[in-house]
């Protein structure tokens, strides 16, 4: 049997981090290289927030170019990762009655998720799956969906969610480089202290005072609900990867469920 694979969510932020190394894509390195290699990787990202639950089922998944206005040597950036049809249909299986459907043809590989594997797995000889996040459905939903995904981590599947704990593209300030403002340190300090100690609360954060700014749109954040889940269904708290701000209004906090 596989040896148990961690989970882990990375606050992804800039698409300029699949080019950078900085400390935060020296933390996705070293937490690549941590483990042993899986037998699949699987991503709920941010970027593929529709209103589907679905799984990418392709063979050889597109890498996605997802933004816009960045220099070309990002768009010029490709993530050849095999896909793995055989892990998303165990997904579908291992999940019902919830309904995932499989992606043969429409989506791939977006920047949530090769901008962090591009460091994890340089090679990109692991093979990748993403899953969608359903806009059409609470939180709830999504925290026990991350529930039913803990049957993969046992069978060799590393699972990440990719995301921004706080994110609001508004409000960024560019002359705040590794900064964060007082409310996004505020909600930020607070879903820390929730993760770190009992991640099956994460719900109250939507009560948060700062939560509408802290989360204009929930694509960012629910990422992490799945890794709430994972951690609950474990009854292991997540420990801080790393934490950091960009541009007064993102946070770049990132955390593990361990392994054991």
């Amino acid at each position: 049997m596989p040896q148990l694979m961690p989970a882990a969510f990375f606050g992804h932020g800039n698409p300029m981090n699949a080019l950078e190394h900085n400390r935060y894509t020296d933390a996705w390195n070293a937490f690549g290289a941590s483990m042993p290699k899986p037998k699949a990787v699987l991503v709920v990202s941010a970027h593929w927030y529709v209103n589907i639950t679905a799984v990418t089922a392709m063979r050889m998944p597109r890498t996605i170019h997802d933004f816009y206005g960045f220099p070309q040597q990002l768009f010029d950036v490709e993530y050849p990762a095999p896909g793995d049809p055989e892990t998303a249909q165990r997904i579908v299986d291992v999940v019902r009655p919830t309904y995932v459907g499989l992606d043969e043809d429409s989506w791939g590989l977006d920047h949530g998720t090769w901008s962090v594997l591009v460091h994890m797995f340089p090679k990109a000889d692991v093979p990748v799956l993403q899953l969608s996040i359903n806009a059409e459905l609470p939180f709830d939903y999504h925290f026990n969906l991350g529930t039913q995904l803990h049957a993969l981590r046992e069978e060799g599947v590393l699972i990440i969610g990719s995301g921004n704990v706080v994110h609001n593209l508004r409000l960024i300030d560019w002359n705040q480089p590794g900064e964060g403002t007082d409310w996004a340190h505020r909600f930020d300090d607070d879903v820390r202290s929730i993760m770190t100690s009992d991640a099956s609360q994460l719900g109250v954060a939507g009560a948060h005072a700062d939560y509408r700014l802290a989360v204009p749109t929930p694509d960012h954040f629910l990422p992490l609900a799945y890794i709430a889940g994972l951690s609950a269904q474990a009854d292991a708290p997540t420990r801080t990867l790393l934490d950091g701000y960009e541009m007064g209004s993102l946070s770049m906090t990132s955390y593990e469920v361990p392994a054991a």
